[in-house]
């Protein structure tokens, strides 16, 4: 693998690095406090063009390669990593699977309006029931003459209360994976409500919701897929998911990195920068460590990704390890900013909150282990 950045890709760097400085940075802890991003945003991104990242300019994306999709990634993770899930749930999970599971009506309709960030997307798959075991969904979408009714309700969905499309998975069949089948549904569907979720520890600058379907009337052409495949949608989709993650982790314990560094070169005590002790060092050193390590991972999978070669367990890893990774990084960082760590005036605390929600979605750590397990040795330990 090359880890040689060609020269666009270094220049895409940069961009992304300015334009958080720059939009971003500076609103990330308001943002924070008060528990929404300026929407603002949204289209910004979207000229900037990364709301469009990997999608054909064809269908108004800003085209481009995986590894440059996650150099991205790792910027608005460094950021704010709020921004960085408004971005992989809208562009890596709902327009990637009209991408790649669409008729081209729907492609045309939803690709420009999400790549230009004219709508964002949101992905319902977890109910309130069933998080890991998502073949166990209950949501159900009914057969009528003019298409399906759809009744049941999702949880932890990022985007739900400010996305113009949710991609929902409901059974159309018999219990488990085999009994789904994928919809996209226009957010402003009567019998859909949304309820945002507050007070969550940390990703509170973007919107996490309840969606409740009340006997929603959807025709046969909001389908996405065949009929009864839908499990295979979501787990294709999660899959690339887990490479967004883990690239927005890579972020954050690079944003860990920088300001524990800058903080350790100013901060005196016992007559010297605490950069200058050894305790300290230490903690510093295994957060770069910990950033390259997971960096190497995500531009493994990105790779793969851009090569056509199965990239599945390598995602699982990398997603594994760089959310353990961010954790590990942040709270290091805290450790060196000392008191002051604990306070919102500083970044880290902020790094840490949000880091710990990582190894819970898209996947848990125990998932992904799982998964890891499996693809070694062929046996699996799921039921």
């Amino acid at each position: 693998m090359d880890l040689t950045l060609s020269s666009e890709q270094a220049a895409l760097r940069r961009l992304a690095a300015d334009f958080v400085d720059r939009e971003v940075v500076p609103h990330a802890a308001d943002w924070d406090r008060r528990e929404s991003i300026d929407l603002e945003l949204i289209p910004r991104l979207g000229e900037v063009g990364f709301l469009g990242m990997t999608i054909p300019e064809s269908y108004g994306g800003s085209g481009g390669d995986h590894l440059s999709y996650c150099l991205v990634l790792e910027e608005l993770g460094r950021a704010d990593s709020s921004v960085r899930g408004v971005v992989s749930v809208s562009l890596g999970l709902v327009a990637a699977s009209i991408l790649a599971y669409g008729t081209e009506a729907q492609r045309r309709w939803w690709l420009p309006r999400l790549c230009s960030g004219e709508a964002l997307g949101c992905f319902a798959l977890s109910e309130p029931d069933t998080g890991s075991d998502a073949g166990s969904l209950r949501t159900r979408a009914s057969r009528q003459d003019d298409g399906w009714l759809l009744t049941g309700a999702k949880t932890f969905i990022t985007n739900g209360t400010w996305a113009q499309v949710c991609v929902v998975f409901a059974r159309t069949g018999g219990p488990g994976p085999r009994g789904i089948t994928a919809f996209l549904v226009p957010a402003d569907s009567p019998g859909l409500t949304r309820r945002e979720i507050h007070g969550k520890l940390g990703l509170r600058g973007q919107a996490t919701a309840e969606l409740t379907f009340d006997d929603v009337l959807l025709p046969d052409s909001a389908r996405l897929g065949e009929v009864d495949r839908g499990f295979g949608i979501a787990m294709s989709a999660l899959a690339k998911g887990r490479m967004s993650v883990a690239a927005g982790c890579v972020g954050v314990a690079q944003g860990a990195l920088d300001a524990a560094v800058a903080y350790s070169r100013e901060r005196e005590q016992f007559g010297r920068p605490v950069a200058g002790h050894q305790l300290v060092q230490r903690l510093i050193a295994s957060i770069a460590v910990d950033a390259a390590a997971a960096r190497l991972l995500v531009w493994r999978v990105a790779d793969l990704l851009d090569r056509g070669q199965p990239f599945e367990t390598e995602s699982s890893m990398a997603k594994l390890f760089a959310s353990e990774a961010a954790v590990r990084a942040a709270d290091n960082a805290v450790q060196v900013f000392g008191g002051a760590g604990y306070l919102d005036e500083f970044p880290v605390a902020k790094y840490l909150r949000d880091a710990r929600v990582t190894t819970l979605y898209e996947g848990t750590t125990e998932i992904q282990q799982l998964i890891i397990g499996r693809a070694l040795t062929g046996v699996g330990a799921f039921r």
